[in-house]
């Protein structure tokens, strides 16, 4: 990581309207949260606290009166009273370009993998302006993502935005592995936030290996960092992936997961005073999801897309949650991950009946949209009649419907199971799923 003294030559300190800088001082620190006086700088700029160990940074976050509220973007350590803080209104933003690829970076863009310092020709900001919706290119073709159950009955468009929807442990990041490997995108952008420090190093070198890395770059913001580093990991995963699109590139963006993003924001919000409102949520987290998600999607002409799977973490495995239910309601389709099918061995665990891609109907032929609507129908059949088979009480023969469906349902199971190294074609998908419901005579 670099260091404070080498990371100010990014910065250039000058006050607003190019008047001289006044410093001010620390006058309380409460919980996650600095307050400073004697000072003026903008909400969303960074300054420079004085520690006992030297200078740390912190991001404003908003103010009261005369009192600025910051955010460190690291653990608060080594601070006194009336310490010295320094607005830095002007930075030089996040370093992008191709020297990414293949690098692992923390949330503000310093290099984790101890492969160098990354030296880029062009910086981006944190918060870009939002397309004009009228400009972007519709979705009209599909992306390989190398998984039976999504190519053949939840295919993905090219600039879809897709939520995966899981409690924990039922298999997301294993499924987000596979998904990486097996995509015909040209660059994968993968946001780890939130999680455990142990599962970065296991994604990167078990479940996304050499060949998945080459072509990926990975944002590291782990549960013990501090929410704005968290909060930046997400800004920083999404910035990286609109200069590839800009570039012309096809992007996989994988952000695990936007339920830690609320969080961060939520931790932030309560922090400078914001009163909750939905079990416990500020509204402004209701406000970020989208303006996060809506940066996802297709460019204008002769640019690229972004198809960007965020999953999102449902306590309890209740799809009710707050964030949940509000990320359903942004996205373009989701994908459910089943505990029940977990716990049986059936991997990837997709609950294909409670799962849906929004985006399908356009992007596939009408037979291919025919075969995933009798795959749906014949999960459900066999699933509201499983009870009455199990204890003996249906008699074969009895329903062509319920026969015909316990036929092939032993069939789709083993079409719907993947191995974790496994990926398939988009085109062998179909045809696979073709052969399952219309085996030649």
């Amino acid at each position: 990581m670099l260091a404070l003294a080498d990371r100010l030559g990014q910065y250039k300190i000058q006050g607003l309207k190019g008047r001289p800088v006044a410093s001010g001082k620390l006058v309380r620190v409460v919980g996650l949260t600095l307050e400073a006086t004697g000072c003026r700088a903008p909400i969303g700029s960074l300054c420079l606290v004085e520690t006992m160990s030297g200078e740390m940074e912190a991001e404003v976050v908003g103010f009261s009166g005369d009192n600025l509220f910051l955010m460190p973007s690291e653990q608060i350590t080594g601070v006194l009273p009336g310490a010295k803080v320094t607005p830095l209104t002007t930075e030089a933003g996040l370093p992008v370009g191709m020297e990414l690829l293949g690098r692992v970076i923390d949330g503000v863009g310093n290099p984790l993998d101890d492969l160098g310092p990354i030296y880029t020709d062009h910086h981006a900001t944190f918060n870009s302006e939002p397309i004009n919706p009228l400009m972007r290119k519709p979705i009209s073709e599909p992306l390989d993502v190398g998984l039976k159950a999504m190519n053949g009955l939840l295919s993905v468009g090219k600039g879809q935005r897709i939520g995966l929807f899981a409690g924990s442990g039922v298999g997301k990041s294993v499924t987000l592995g596979m998904m990486t490997r097996g995509t015909t995108a040209q660059v994968v952008v993968v946001g780890l936030v939130g999680e455990r420090g142990r599962e970065v190093k296991e994604f990167i070198e078990e479940i996304l290996g050499v060949d998945g890395r080459q072509r990926s770059v990975v944002v590291a913001a782990p549960a013990d960092s501090s929410p704005l580093m968290r909060l930046k990991g997400c800004q920083t995963a999404l910035t990286i992936a609109e200069y590839f699109r800009d570039q012309g590139l096809d992007v996989l963006l994988l952000m695990d997961s936007l339920t830690r993003f609320a969080q961060a924001q939520r931790e932030i919000a309560l922090s400078v005073g914001e009163p909750p409102a939905t079990k416990g949520y500020p509204p402004s987290v209701f406000a970020k999801l989208p303006a996060l998600v809506e940066r996802a999607g297709n460019g204008g002409e002769g640019k690229g897309s972004i198809t960007a799977f965020f999953t999102v973490l449902t306590e309890g495995d209740d799809l009710q949650d707050p964030i949940a239910d509000a990320a359903r309601a942004i996205l373009d389709g989701h994908v459910v991950l089943s505990r029940e099918l977990a716990d049986a061995g059936h991997y990837p665990a997709i609950d294909v009946e409670k799962s849906v891609s929004r985006v399908m109907p356009q992007i596939v032929s009408e037979e291919h949209m025919l075969m995933s609507k009798a795959v749906r129908q014949v999960l459900s059949i066999c699933r509201k009649n499983q009870d009455l088979v199990s204890i003996g009480a249906y008699k074969l023969g009895t329903d062509p419907a319920i026969d015909s469906a316990f036929t092939l349902k032993p069939k789709i199971d083993q079409y719907l199971q993947q191995h974790m190294q496994e990926s398939v074609p988009y085109d062998m998908c179909v045809n696979m799923l073709k052969s399952i419901l219309q085996p030649e005579e």
